[in-house]
């Protein structure tokens, strides 16, 4: 879809499109309501604006509409996004399930990471190290984690080159840090 399209949809067609990128309701609204977009850097830095600005229940909203790390994805782009798990030995797999129910036993949530280009074995070791993190602490990596997912999926909703270009290495996307705060990470005082 190019942005004139997505720019020209009615509301609900557009937040439709725009959960596709994010699971929050929430965000899609928002990003909806904050039509038209200029650029692709506009939507970029609109989504993590208010990405940042989520409250807690919408960060697990846009959690929850994941697949499991090395669970089958009937979503197309998942299914691509997580294509590293899709070639792992049976065993990597296995602990990949096990781990993933011990991180949502522990944090309440499914295990979130950018996937992309990752093997297996690495998202096996974040999983492992992750599962120490403060809970605090791991929720705002979490996110961090589906700020990144939801900017390579606009990426992908925008299909014109240019904007999957301009998306993938805006310099919003590159000064995030995973600490929170004022710097468009989401802020730890959330709830």
């Amino acid at each position: 879809m190019r942005l004139e399209a997505l720019n020209e949809l009615d509301q609900a067609a557009a937040i439709r499109e725009l959960l596709r990128c994010c699971g929050s309701t929430q965000w899609a609204r928002e990003m909806a309501a904050s039509r038209p977009f200029g650029t692709a850097e506009a939507i970029a830095q609109t989504s993590d604006t208010i990405w940042s600005s989520l409250t807690r229940a919408d960060w697990l909203e846009a959690f929850a509409a994941h697949p499991r790390i090395g669970d089958h994805a009937a979503f197309a782009w998942a299914a691509a996004e997580q294509s590293g798990t899709a070639k792992a030995p049976d065993e990597v797999r296995a602990q990949l399930a096990v781990k993933n129910r011990d991180y949502e036993a522990r944090f309440g949530y499914i295990f979130i990471v950018c996937a992309t280009g990752q093997a297996a074995e690495a998202m096996l070791a974040m999983l492992d190290e992750r599962l120490t993190n403060d809970p605090d602490d791991e929720l705002h990596i979490a996110a961090e984690e589906q700020r990144k997912i939801t900017q390579l999926r606009l990426a992908k909703l925008l299909v014109a080159p240019q904007a999957a270009q301009s998306l993938s290495t805006s310099p919003s996307a590159e000064r995030r840090e995973v600490t929170g705060g004022g710097d468009g990470a989401p802020p730890h005082n959330k709830k």
